[in-house]
């Protein structure tokens, strides 16, 4: 007698919670690890137990971001808005730290520069802001997201998690952030008005994300190589890192972030624009952060820098295996790509 098949459902489930675990460790790395300013760069133990937090803490969100937008039907333009919305959540209301404006004299150098492009009224330096939000944006939640869906493209468009699930990624949220709140706040400079308006923004950032519906996609024209997207993104992603905190530098910044959102968007509706473009998008952001490691000075006096260059290539090297991964399976999963 012949035995019973398998039923495929455990197998997607295993599937679910592999692309889920992908996610909830990929963020804090892209986030915090693969740009190597911590005082823990030097010590690798230290990193993977710094997990235990960032993962719940910037993975838990990326996941529900996800979530989210998938099971609502939409697309990139919801993930990005909730992505900032996220951004200034953390950066405005958890850690505080877009408010800090206060210069660490012994700090690297990079971290003792006096703050330039404060905002009258505000109180929040504009440099700052596009550093820490612009970089959730980017690293903590967007590229992440795009690179383990590219890894996992057969499941991408479906829900990863039932409402247990959701659930658990809300808790660990709410846990983490209330750790690194009453971690922070303490030290905090922020103002009601500040943490209010933080609030407002954020508030304001989720109602459009799902107000916004992307664009149908024309029959005219067709989308570049995922060569020249990645190319071309990468430059702006370096220029990102790169330009001064100064208004020039800030200006500037502005402008080549607005300028490539509009030629994406415009690329976005081409035929021919694939999972394959979206990961170049995202994979030449990641392969920014981690190459740009061996530039940056960590924190702290005693960082071997033997160790550091090591964990720096390690990262390095680790970005882009998954990167060759996710564009194996890209490619398997649309051949005609281009």
């Amino acid at each position: 007698m012949p035995l019973p098949s398998t039923p495929a459902a455990p197998t997607r489930v295993r599937h679910r919670w592999a692309a889920v675990a992908g996610l909830l460790v990929l963020s804090p790395i892209s986030a915090e690890y693969l740009i190597g300013y911590g005082e823990s760069t030097g010590r690798p133990l230290e990193l993977l137990a710094g997990l235990l937090i960032l993962a719940p803490l910037y993975g838990t969100v990326a996941v529900l971001i996800r979530e989210t937008t998938r099971r609502t039907g939409r697309g990139w333009p919801t993930i990005l808005l909730l992505s900032a919305a996220f951004g200034v959540v953390q950066a405005g209301l958890v850690d505080q730290s877009l408010f800090d404006n206060e210069v660490d004299a012994d700090g690297p150098d990079w971290a003792t520069q006096a703050l330039v492009t404060l905002i009258p009224g505000l109180g929040v330096d504009a440099a700052s802001l596009l550093n820490y939000v612009g970089g959730h944006v980017i690293w903590s939640f967007a590229a992440p997201i795009a690179v383990v869906e590219s890894c996992a493209p057969r499941i991408a468009s479906r829900r990863w998690l039932g409402p247990v699930g959701v659930g658990v990624m809300v808790s660990l949220w709410v846990l983490s952030a209330a750790l690194v709140f009453n971690d922070t706040a303490a030290d905090s400079t922020a103002g009601p008005a500040q943490l209010i308006g933080a609030a407002v923004v954020a508030v304001a950032l989720i109602a459009a994300a799902f107000t916004v519906r992307p664009a149908k996609a024309p029959s005219s024209g067709r989308a570049p190589s995922w060569w020249l997207v990645g190319g071309v993104t990468g430059v702006v992603w370096c220029a990102h890192q790169l330009l001064p905190a100064t208004w020039a530098g800030v200006t500037v910044n502005v402008v080549a972030v607005v300028a490539l959102a509009w030629l994406l968007l415009r690329w976005s509706r081409r035929r021919g624009w694939g999972r394959r473009h979206v990961l170049a998008v995202a994979g030449s952001a990641l392969v920014v952060r981690a190459g740009l490691s061996f530039l940056v000075e960590p924190l702290g006096d005693d960082v071997d820098s033997t160790v550091k260059y090591a964990v720096n290539a390690t990262m390095l090297g680790g970005v882009a295996a998954l990167l060759l991964m996710a564009a194996h399976r890209v490619r398997r999963r649309e051949p005609s790509a281009c």
